[in-house]
């Protein structure tokens, strides 16, 4: 049908007017003798958006996995042991990624629906008293399944157990969506990506960096070109960068950055709780569940949905897609079927997020779901005005 499609994946998100125009411009010289009065301020302010006075930004044209690359190649060296859970498909994948670099991973296994275990953490730090661990991996926001963990509850595992190991946090669909205190939680890498709650199209990864992590890599000796920290840091003191960069996101990301700061960043983090909870709320209604098991876990960025028994959660999406042209998530590896996904971060607001709880229930309905048209969006709409009414309440 003519229309926007709606587009209710974890990521990308929906890229607002205003960062499309930032990013629709001329090709520039990004070795212009002007070009550091842009770039230099836009490296302090993204690094504001990390919650960080005292770290470093680097922004790669990459994706977030390029970001988790950079993170460890620039801090780690061949058979250091590392310490994960495995919780979901990305957490998964980053495990992955450190063991075809020649890491040792320690992995601890978690059933698909919960988070990082933070006693089974605090066990095997305080363990480790000779200290081979050399770095904790925290995928603060699952997206496969929807479950956000608790970073500063593993620094607080770190600092009881008096363990020097680097802190490392996949927060590409958490930053700038959920509260994340890069100085505060003691974070020493943090990865995210343009595509999410920077509310631009995919192509930059945005890693932050602590001092602890930038002196770790005077030693670090696994191989690093494209995202060497050496090479950047000696191009970016002065405004540029050791290849060319993308001149065009960059300029997205000034404006995404200004929008961010405009709302605020508890504020933001406040909306997108408000709009996930309705979700759920809708989501309940249905009759249904979340994939993560306990309300400790939900994410505010990312519901999935357990489908009914007799329906399969990739005909859902597909459903979705054909005939309502929305675009859901679909579930993936060992939910692959058994859920689908309604990302709900970035710039969003109520009657977005109803569009999708709306598409999502008519394929639910054609695929076989018993639910009642409407149920999941009048149990959200109900929601979303009962705040309002108390807001009102409370001016008044």
């Amino acid at each position: 049908m003519p229309g926007r499609k709606g587009l209710f994946i974890p990521g990308p998100t929906n890229v607002p007017d205003e960062i499309l125009r930032a990013i629709d411009v001329p090709m520039e010289d990004m070795r212009a003798p002007d070009f550091p009065e842009f770039t230099l301020p836009l490296f302090e302010d993204v690094k504001k958006v990390f919650k960080s006075e005292t770290g470093q930004v680097f922004i790669f044209p990459a994706s977030g996995t390029g970001g988790w690359e950079a993170g460890i190649t620039n801090t780690l060296s061949p058979g250091d042991k590392v310490l994960a859970a495995s919780f979901g498909q990305f957490s998964h994948l980053w495990i992955d990624l450190c063991q075809r670099h020649g890491l040792e991973v320690e992995v601890c296994d978690v059933p698909w629906g919960e988070g990082v275990p933070l006693d089974r953490y605090a066990e095997i730090l305080k363990a480790d008293r000779a200290h081979e661990i050399k770095a904790v991996l925290v995928t603060q926001n699952e997206t496969a399944t929807g479950v956000t963990s608790d970073v500063a509850g593993v620094r607080k595992a770190l600092d009881d157990a008096g363990h020097p190991a680097l802190l490392m946090v996949d927060g590409v669909s958490s930053i700038a969506s959920i509260d994340f205190r890069m100085d505060e939680w003691g974070v020493d890498i943090a990865v995210s990506g343009s595509q999410k709650g920077f509310m631009m199209p995919t192509g930059l990864a945005i890693v932050c960096v602590s001092q602890k992590a930038l002196e770790a890599r005077k030693s670090a000796k696994l191989y690093r070109t494209y995202f060497s920290f050496d090479d950047m840091m000696n191009m970016n003191k002065n405004g540029y960068f050791p290849y060319t960069p993308a001149t065009n996101m960059l300029r997205g990301l000034r404006k995404s950055v200004d929008m961010i700061f405009a709302e605020g960043l508890d504020n933001i983090f406040a909306r997108h709780h408000h709009i996930a909870e309705g979700v759920r709320r809708g989501v309940h209604a249905w009759g249904l569940k979340l994939c993560a098991v306990e309300p400790k876990w939900y994410s505010d960025t990312v519901s999935a949905i357990v489908v009914p028994a007799n329906v399969d959660g990739a005909e859902v999406v597909k459903r979705a897609y054909h005939r309502y042209d929305l675009s859901l998530g679909a579930g993936l590896a060992r939910v692959a079927g058994k859920v689908f996904r309604i990302g709900h971060l970035g710039s969003l607001n109520e009657i977005m997020a109803l569009s999708a709880l709306a598409g999502a229930e008519m394929a639910l309905v054609d695929c076989g779901a018993d639910i009642k048209l409407g149920s999941g969006v009048g149990a959200a709409q109900a929601y979303y005005r009962e705040r309002d009414r108390a807001e009102r309440r409370a001016a008044a």
